[in-house]
């Protein structure tokens, strides 16, 4: 996906839910907080929606520019419409959300997750497509590594579960250090 795919899932969402902004998580927030982000932070085709203040209208999202649905069809990329339970983020995170607003949204409004937030996000995740997108934010310097570790302690986890994230950004960061371009994602 690309800045212009997500510009126009944003437009197309918000004349869809009849709503002038939008939340933009998951992968391809990054897409807002990042100018030139690494290719492989790019390879999803789907973007994850919230109607802020009204999040029931995920499932009109889903239907009309979802999975499968003729958009996906005719432009290769869709929205999947989620709510705000769907990742785990440091608090304050509403307060670091990106705007993303040009005439490709139609003067709409899509909010993007901070790069730090979704990074933990992604920790938090732990999936192998998440470490892989987040040895690759490491990898190109994207990431403050200190400000990340700093907000771990504002997730609403518990603390067993604060300590995983931890320790998955420590091995993150020494794959990084180790510099094995072609290395796999570390395990969970």
């Amino acid at each position: 996906m690309h800045k212009a795919d997500l510009e126009h899932i944003i437009r197309a969402a918000s004349a869809i839910t009849n709503q002038y902004e939008i939340i933009v998580v998951g992968s391809q927030s990054i897409l807002g907080s990042v100018d030139f982000p690494p290719a492989e932070c790019l390879v999803s085709i789907e973007a994850d929606l919230i109607v802020p203040g009204n999040e029931k209208l995920s499932d009109l999202i889903d239907g009309a520019i979802g999975e499968g649905s003729p958009f996906e069809t005719s432009f290769g990329y869709y929205a999947q419409g989620v709510d705000s339970t769907t990742c785990i983020l440091p608090d304050g995170w509403r307060d670091r959300l990106v705007r993303m607003q040009s005439q490709n949204t139609d003067g709409k409004v899509g909010y993007c997750l901070e790069v730090i937030d979704l990074f933990l996000s992604k920790c938090a995740a732990n999936r192998e497509k998440d470490r892989v997108f987040n040895l690759a934010l490491l990898r190109h310097g994207i990431v403050d590594v200190d400000v990340a570790r700093m907000r771990v302690q504002s997730m609403p986890l518990d603390d067993a579960a604060r300590q995983r994230v931890m320790e998955l950004i420590a091995r993150l960061c020494a794959a990084v250090e180790s510099d094995t371009p072609n290395s796999e994602a570390p395990k969970a």
